[in-house]
């Protein structure tokens, strides 16, 4: 019945009134500890050290992140005999990044590329984004084809 809804045990939490006492066990710092700046409010410290150099500028800086890079789905050989194995692809369809995101095997709108880890048995014709030369090799061997589609980075 709707007059009988109510909240499963513990799913809400009362907040902690904080200076109410010394006998609430949160009176008179309230929790903060002692004086000093963390006492306060206001402060920001996270990473110091207590005047010592801190750790993220003690270490060097390291590598490159390339913010102009393409990010790729990706999708191996393996992978597609395994669902073609377990029929949830055709052996006679078309294999592109639509078809693999109505059947649930590929979250995102992402350019798709091929790799070739794991070994493909069934003949089947690929378009994908991007493909490594031994997943082309690879699809080759087993009778399909893949088709490379040209992005704009690629007629650029």
């Amino acid at each position: 019945m709707l007059n009988t809804i109510k909240d499963n045990e513990g799913a809400r939490k009362r907040r902690m009134r904080v200076g109410r006492g010394i006998g609430s066990g949160k009176g008179k710092t309230c929790g903060r500890g002692g004086k000093g700046q963390t006492a306060r409010t206001g402060v920001a410290i996270n990473g110091f050290e207590g005047g010592q150099m801190p750790i993220h500028r003690r270490l060097p800086k390291r590598g490159f992140s390339n913010i102009f890079r393409t990010e790729y789905a990706v999708i191996n050989t393996g992978d597609l005999q395994r669902f073609v194995d377990a029929k949830r692809i055709k052996a006679d369809a078309e294999v592109t990044s639509e078809s693999l995101q109505k059947l649930g095997l590929l979250k995102g709108s992402l350019p798709l590329k091929l790799l070739a880890k794991g070994e493909l048995k069934t003949k089947l014709k690929i378009s994908v984004d991007k493909a490594s030369k031994a997943a082309i090799a690879a699809v080759e061997k087993a009778g399909g084809s893949v088709t490379v589609l040209v992005t704009e980075e690629a007629a650029a």
